[in-house]
């Protein structure tokens, strides 16, 4: 699913640059802007006459392609997110944290393990006898 959502993301970046492209290459109103400054002749002998309509047809089809192809990319990311916690795929939720053991005292000591031989018991200390009232 991740390797679907990557190409479409990047088709999503294709047609964004296109749509930019396509809206700076369109002639103001006024006549001027950006279009004219980038070749707005060059435009209309490759469309003909018609340069104006052929480019707004452009921009709404690829406009909509993007809010399209973007709205699926968003729900795509949903599905991906809740399909990943049901699964156990997401990240794990961290609790509270540990608490440490103390470190040793110079009262305690420690007996080496030596390999190959048993390692010697130690008694258990006695309990204390009661007293007499």
């Amino acid at each position: 699913m991740s390797i679907l959502l990557a190409i479409l993301t990047v088709i999503l970046i294709f047609i964004s640059l296109f749509l930019g492209l396509v809206v700076l290459a369109q002639k103001a109103k006024n006549d001027g802007g950006m279009g004219a400054a980038m070749g707005g002749g060059m435009a209309e002998q490759a469309f003909g006459a018609e340069t104006s309509n052929v480019l707004g047809k452009l921009t709404i089809n690829a406009a909509i392609a993007f809010f399209v192809l973007a709205f699926a990319i968003y729900l795509g990311r949903i599905y991906e997110r809740n399909h990943a916690r049901a699964s156990g795929d997401a990240l794990p939720t961290i609790g509270a944290p540990a608490t440490a053991k103390p470190a040793p005292t110079a009262t305690t000591t420690t007996t080496p393990i030596s390999v190959g031989k048993p390692a010697p018991a130690t008694p258990a200390p006695a309990k204390p006898k009661p007293k007499k009232p």
